[in-house]
């Protein structure tokens, strides 16, 4: 699985110790999209949706794709396309038809409340990965209601599609090393801690990029329920 470090990760000589590493930068934080192409294995660049949706702005989707652009010339860089947190899936579908970068170099986003059929007609719509997001209702990673989720998702995956489909976690290095076949997870866990007491980016990176998840799901046995 593949690590993207959230940035911006300043300042920027700590973003350049993590040269040779992968990265995340938000359209809602543009600032080092040039510094992590100069030093990053592959890049993600995404739209800044969940950004907007805690701020509760409208997003420019023009401005986004021409900022994807130039960067999508990067054989190993790939751009989600816009999505709105909370839509329903005819929203969310509407918005991809708008696309104009192609299937090959965009990640469409999933939302957990949304039907786990969509899901599978999004990684069979020739898609380069699929992306996972939490929404209200599962907000909480790992959280209970969040895992069961993710459980009846994995399910359906492997019951449909046999091989792991590429499935990308959004703001989801806490599921590195679980039992989810993550193709890539990110956060911006490094951005935000590396200048705690005890902690460095390049450690923080290092044991972060050592945690791999499996390669296949393996269904967790149903439990049942006693009768007295």
């Amino acid at each position: 699985m593949i690590h993207y470090h959230g940035t911006p990760i300043t300042p920027v000589d700590v973003l350049y110790q993590l040269a040779g590493r992968s990265f995340c930068v938000s359209h809602a934080a543009p600032g080092q999209v040039r510094h992590v192409h100069e030093i990053g294995q592959s890049v993600m660049l995404d739209n800044g949706a969940f950004s907007v949706w805690r701020r509760g702005h409208a997003t420019n989707w023009p401005a986004y794709y021409a900022w994807v652009d130039p960067w999508l010339d990067c054989p190993t860089t790939w751009a989600i396309p816009p999505d709105v947190i909370d839509a329903p899936s005819q929203e969310q579908d509407a918005l991809l038809n708008e696309w104009p970068h192609g299937k090959q170099r965009g990640a469409p986003v999933w939302h957990l409340d949304e039907p786990i059929s969509r899901l599978c007609r999004l990684v069979d719509d020739g898609w380069s990965r699929v992306c996972m997001g939490s929404t209200a209702e599962y907000a909480v990673v790992l959280s209970d209601a969040w895992s069961a989720r993710m459980d009846a998702a994995w399910s359906e995956l492997s019951q449909v599609f046999g091989r792991t489909p590429a499935i990308h976690m959004l703001r989801g290095m806490q599921c590195s090393g679980r039992r989810w076949p993550f193709a890539s997870v990110d956060s911006t866990d490094i951005a935000q801690n590396h200048h705690l007491p005890h902690q460095s980016a390049r450690a923080m990176a290092d044991r972060w990029d050592a945690s791999q998840c499996p390669s296949r799901y393996v269904p967790r046995p149903k439990q049942l329920e006693f009768v007295a």
